[in-house]
């Protein structure tokens, strides 16, 4: 049975429950340990967006670039498993989650954001 179970990891590249144990522990420290945290993919267009808002406002935050990562694919399981969310950008603002970078802009066009950031 193990045998199985470690061959279809292999193939299908799926972490296993010590790399998702490493990887929750991992996202729910830098959640709580940071003001801001953004789940990224240094190739996508809407993570750039994000970050460049974000940059523009000036906001320090804790960047996990998940591509570059060995560990990038668990802890993007294990953000699907916390927010239901399985793409990036994933944001998280004072313990908050607030989503992807169309729910970063709606907060900031909203003033949502500056108010989450005040606090």
């Amino acid at each position: 049975m193990n045998f199985i179970y470690d061959l279809t990891r292999r193939l299908f590249n799926t972490p296993g429950p010590e790399e998702m144990s490493a990887s929750k522990e991992l996202v729910e420290k830098a959640i709580k340990e940071n003001k801001v945290v953004v789940f990224s993919k240094s190739y996508c267009p809407y993570c750039k967006k994000a970050k460049n808002l974000l940059d523009s406002l000036g906001v320090k935050y804790e960047l996990f670039e998940l591509d570059e990562r060995p560990d990038g694919q668990a802890i993007q399981e294990y953000l699907k498993e916390k927010t239901g969310q399985r793409t990036v950008p994933n944001i998280f603002i004072k313990g908050q989650h607030i989503g992807g970078c169309d729910d970063l802009h709606a907060a900031h066009d909203s003033g949502k954001l500056q108010k989450l950031l005040d606090q």
